[in-house]
């Protein structure tokens, strides 16, 4: 693994693991509250690490059965398949080794391992996805522990934290690339008209199909 694009990577994802952190203490407080108690949303946190998946599983168990919860987590971490495909190329070394390098594979990371040759670092992913799982994991147990308040994180404007990095790290990759920007605006029309007929985690599901555009050569632009 090359030791300069590691840290590169490690210098990358502390930013979007401070906005982790923040959303963090959200999920260790909310689990909290609904009777996680202290250790099972930590364990969850270390071994699950994705945000998107934990507070819908949450949420889910809260209004409905264990498969329902099960079954909504995995559908809104379906992405992951289009980003793992994109990814695969960029693997080195046998199964088991390219498995355990797929494990470092977040959202943050997969955009600050992009390439401007279009393919993916993935020391430097591996080095992005690891301040991120340390403050994840570190902002749970706080959250558990203090259990804030959401009239505080408001009031402090925290709970804006973690969307404005996601779009910080969106509008640097619209920047770069046609395909990028092409997909944006194809997922956000997809999103607004689901968003007519059904509930705004479909939606978001639904957009994802944009990411198709990746599969599509990009021409190369001519001095």
């Amino acid at each position: 693994m090359n030791t300069k694009d590691f840290a590169e990577g490690v210098r990358l994802g502390v930013g979007p693991g401070a906005a982790a952190f923040v959303l963090a203490l959200s999920f260790g407080a909310e689990a909290e509250a609904r009777g996680w108690g202290f250790g099972l949303p930590v364990l969850f946190s270390a071994l699950a690490f994705s945000g998107s998946a934990q507070f819908t599983l949450l949420t889910a168990l809260a209004g409905g059965s264990a498969l329902a919860a099960i079954t909504s987590a995995v559908l809104i971490n379906a992405r992951y398949l289009v980003m793992s495909v994109a990814l695969n190329d960029s693997l080195e070394g046998g199964r088991l080794r390219r498995a355990v390098q797929a494990l470092a594979l977040a959202d943050a990371s997969f955009v600050a391992a992009h390439r401007d040759d279009g393919r993916y670092d993935a020391a430097r992913l591996i080095g992005a996805s690891v301040p991120q799982w340390i403050f994840w994991v570190s902002g749970t147990a706080i959250g558990a522990l203090t259990s804030p308040s959401p009239e505080l994180m408001h009031t402090l404007g925290l709970d804006v934290a973690f969307p404005a990095f996601f779009l910080i790290l969106a509008l640097d990759e619209l920047r770069r690339s046609r395909r990028a920007f092409a997909a944006a605006l194809l997922g956000a029309a997809i999103a607004a008209l689901l968003l007519l007929v059904t509930s705004p985690s479909y939606a978001l599901l639904g957009a994802t199909a944009a990411a198709l555009i990746g599969v599509l050569p990009e021409k190369e632009e001519t001095a």
